[in-house]
């Protein structure tokens, strides 16, 4: 079983989330993908910067799911 990661940035004072963005890499487990999406968000958040985070109260949701291999039918 391998998972996907993906991430949504949204904004407390737009009260809306962007489409979501699908990380390109799968995962051989939930851990992995976990720790991927913490460290992801947090290198996000210092991109984005303090100023921008805290005018909009920013803020990313991530989650990890499960995904059938390309190569079995369903």
């Amino acid at each position: 079983m391998k998972f996907g990661l993906a991430f949504l940035l949204c904004s407390y004072v737009a009260e809306t989330c962007l489409p979501p963005h699908v990380y390109p890499v799968k995962f051989d487990s939930e851990y992995d993908c976990l720790v991927t999406g913490y460290s992801e968000s947090l290198r996000k958040i210092k991109e984005i910067g303090e100023v921008d985070i805290n005018s909009a109260r920013m803020y990313i949701k991530f989650g990890c799911y499960e995904v059938q291999p390309e190569n079995e039918d369903t």
